[in-house]
């Protein structure tokens, strides 16, 4: 149970990992929705792994694992994993905000 801005008790769902994939496909079609973290940034850095392939995987992949609530109401934050070009799998943790955007927490490779 959450609040909404009147203070009455909100009973939140959490989507169906289609539901939230479909939302994270929809915003990863434009990059101007997606932010990276100064520590996915620098993981990306570290494990070699580009910002097109970062939002190649959030394009096509699939959400592996559970979705959890954001810090804030109505965010949900998941792992969504995709293989990069006949190679190793990459996971994308994102969270996806109220307002429209995806934020990158880190990206990983998901054989480590």
């Amino acid at each position: 149970m959450t609040r909404n801005r009147l203070g009455a008790s909100v009973a939140v769902f959490k989507p169906k990992p289609q539901q939230l994939l479909t939302t994270i496909r929809s915003l990863a079609s434009d990059s101007s929705n997606v932010a990276f973290t100064e520590h996915a940034l620098e993981r990306m850095e570290l494990r070699d792994i580009t910002t097109p392939d970062a939002l190649l995987v959030l394009r096509t992949g699939d959400i592996i694992g559970d979705i959890e609530p954001g810090r804030s109401n109505g965010e949900w934050k998941c792992k969504v994993v995709a293989r990069k070009r006949a190679s190793r799998e990459v996971g994308v943790v994102t969270v996806v905000s109220q307002l429209g955007r995806l934020v990158i927490k880190t990206v990983e490779w998901e054989d480590m």
